[in-house]
């Protein structure tokens, strides 16, 4: 079943007009939440944003981003922020990146396992969005995602066969 999950996904950029039961929601963060992190730090915090204006006002900021009409008319859009003093760091590796990461990918999974449609963000101006939704300055803005009903499919995007991108005991064998 979990497999079938990360088959089907897709990354929906339209979405039905019908809001999107508060159970549902609360599913997909609690995915999120139990995502694991950096030593267990959990620095995760989200912002459901239901009201249209401020979706449109966020959604204002994406110039040229082509989730930008999926921000302003899905009925949620769901930020993922963190707070990186309450994460790890080692050889420049800033692990609230990596946690976010996880956690997305849980709650994206979720979603569409709830028959629900996201689509990833992560390319926007952070100090565009942080007025928006009154985010401390010492908490990152790391992801977002729309979040409802589908309107629309997209076709299945074509995935690198395990042959090109796995090697086997060193960098470059192929062969096990």
């Amino acid at each position: 079943m979990v497999m079938s999950v990360f088959r089907e996904r897709r990354s929906i950029r339209k979405y039905e007009d019908r809001p999107v039961e508060e159970e549902k929601i609360r599913e997909v963060l609690e995915a999120a939440r139990l995502a694991p992190s950096w030593a267990n730090r959990q620095c995760w915090y989200f912002i459901v944003v239901k009201d249209q204006k401020t979706r449109e006002a966020i959604a204002a900021t994406l110039e040229n981003n082509p989730a930008q009409k999926a921000t302003a008319t899905a009925p949620v859009l769901i930020v993922a922020c963190a707070d990186p003093e309450q994460s790890g760091k080692m050889k420049d590796q800033n692990y609230y990146l990596v946690d976010i990461g996880i956690c997305m990918e849980h709650l994206c999974l979720e979603a569409w396992n709830q028959g629900l449609g996201t689509c990833w963000i992560g390319l926007f101006d952070e100090d565009k969005v942080r007025p928006i939704l009154g985010v401390p300055e010492n908490i990152r803005i790391v992801a977002m995602t729309p979040l409802g009903y589908p309107a629309k499919y997209p076709d299945e995007r074509g995935r690198k066969p395990l042959e090109e991108i796995v090697f086997h005991e060193r960098w470059g064998q192929r062969e096990p």
